[in-house]
């Protein structure tokens, strides 16, 4: 499997294109998704995310073209092939009317249609008028009766040489412009690390604000001009913080806003070209996957992901989320499988991790995961011992995260549970029913809920005060307090 696979088949954009659809995505996120995922230019993304022929295509764009103020299109399938692949050899050149009619008809803005490749192609006359405010009132109407201007003859000698070197003068300055420095660029991949490892620790609603913002300010420096290096450390940093946003939005139980920022942190991932972010990224997809059910494509993005050859510890997580995927699927054999390639995987592992908290799996992370897997394919004293070995690391850590933890706690009441030990559970889940409200993310919650089916097998007064405390845990959680304040329910 490659990391960057080429234009798939009609079949394979098809059946993305219905599985977006029935997820409630858009057209935009469909576009951005056969970007991604095929390699497509953004013209012919968008006519794909409609599930148009090139002759559908040229129809719709033809047609739309007469409801515009400009001047008329004529498009054939030909064309619309040629506009999709400028500025690529064997191409033609959109003009503005064809973009204009284009984003009439696939229902966008002509940005939405456009990439840096083309925008460094495009005439500046065209860049200057699709940067007024209304581009369609600047494409002059085509029956405006010509202006006459008196007739400017060429340079010729001396000075066409010297007006030659002014215009290579020009462009060099402006390449040579950079609107960010590589100290402010180093800093914020510091402030990204920083977030990252604040998410262990920090309530999750003020962090996400914070992260947002950082991102936004990314954004923003994108949208000017930079060296190619400079503008691939900033998709870098654009990556991390949005695979960052689909992890919050994830644990706060709002998995399709999550898969959102999945997906544009996807893209940002390809833009930067560094398979470490790629290979985070995917994992950051296949947490999103896991809870949404979708235990298939957690399986999937993992193990794209570890194709990606990455540095660091994220081989050890996306191997460790396949077990979990198949743990959940009853797969025993592929589920320990998985656990033995993330061992195998620590082993490889030597490098440290760019960004670490979040993203970054530590031992007791590890652990963690093996516990759960193993609850799940019936192996509840493995689990137990998995269980102790991660909290013995975890309290060894300078950091600990609180959900990481939590979780383990779960593991271990889980296999008291299996085991009859309704007293072991509840001593077990102490250190987790004490969380503060806005340290209960849905990952807790939904572990807890799994663990409320084996009490109601369990007897006796323990298992009933254990139910009754588990309940009230998750009626005061941050995803419960999210889905509840005046923001939400306002929308």
């Amino acid at each position: 499997m490659t990391v960057r696979p080429k234009t798939g088949s009609k079949a394979d954009r098809d059946a993305l294109r219905q599985n977006m659809t029935a997820m409630g995505c858009t057209a935009s996120d469909i576009a951005m998704e056969m970007r991604a995922r095929f390699a497509m230019r953004p013209r012919e993304a968008w006519r794909h995310a409609k599930g148009w022929t090139l002759q559908k295509a040229a129809d719709r764009v033809t047609q739309a073209s007469t409801r515009g103020p400009g001047e008329p299109v004529a498009a054939d399938a030909s064309l619309v092939a040629k506009w999709e692949k400028w500025p690529g050899p064997s191409a033609r050149r959109p003009t503005l009317p064809v973009l204009l009619a284009t984003a009439d008809a696939y229902g966008c803005r002509v940005e939405d249609l456009l990439d840096i490749e083309d925008r460094q192609a495009l005439p500046d006359t065209d860049l200057r008028v699709l940067a007024q405010p209304d581009t369609a009132a600047a494409v002059p109407e085509p029956a405006a009766p010509p202006v006459v201007l008196p007739t400017v003859s060429e340079p010729t000698g001396s000075e066409l040489v010297r007006l030659a070197a002014d215009e290579s003068a020009t462009w060099a300055q402006f390449t040579e412009a950079s609107n960010v420095g590589d100290i402010a660029l180093e800093q914020l991949l510091a402030d990204t690390r920083a977030l990252a490892s604040d998410y262990l620790v920090a309530d999750p609603i003020p962090l996400f604000v914070r992260t947002r913002v950082l991102r936004d300010r990314v954004f923003a420096l994108l949208e000017g001009h930079q060296y190619p290096r400079q503008s691939a450390d900033l998709y870098t940093a654009a990556g991390y913080l949005c695979g960052l946003l689909a992890w919050m939005s994830s644990d706060l139980g709002h998995l399709r806003n999550a898969d959102t920022q999945g997906r544009t942190a996807w893209l940002c991932a390809e833009l930067s070209g560094q398979n470490t972010l790629r290979a985070w990224v995917l994992s950051t997809r296949s947490k999103v996957a896991f809870w949404d059910g979708r235990l298939r494509d957690a399986i999937n993005y993992a193990r794209l992901g570890a194709t990606c050859r990455p540095s660091g510890t994220v081989g050890v997580l996306l191997a460790c989320q396949e077990a979990d995927a198949w743990s959940r699927l009853g797969a025993e054999a592929e589920a320990l499988g998985a656990l033995a390639r993330a061992d195998d995987a620590r082993v490889a592992a030597g490098e440290d991790d760019e960004i670490g908290g979040i993203f970054a799996c530590a031992p007791a992370r590890q652990q963690n995961y093996a516990a759960g897997v193993q609850l799940r394919v019936g192996r509840p004293s493995e689990a137990l011992v998995s269980a102790d070995h991660a909290l013995a690391l975890l309290r060894a850590q300078p950091v600990r995260a609180y959900g990481t933890e939590a979780q383990i706690h779960i593991s271990k009441a889980s296999a008291h549970l299996s085991t009859g030990e309704a007293e072991g559970a509840l001593e077990a889940l102490a250190p987790v029913l004490s969380l503060p409200p806005d340290q209960r993310l849905q990952p807790v919650t939904r572990r807890l809920g799994e663990l409320t089916a084996a009490i109601g097998r369990s007897t006796g007064r323990a298992g009933v005060g254990l139910r009754s405390a588990i309940e009230d845990f998750c009626l005061d959680s941050a995803p419960r307090h999210l889905a509840l304040s005046p923001a939400e329910a306002a929308s």
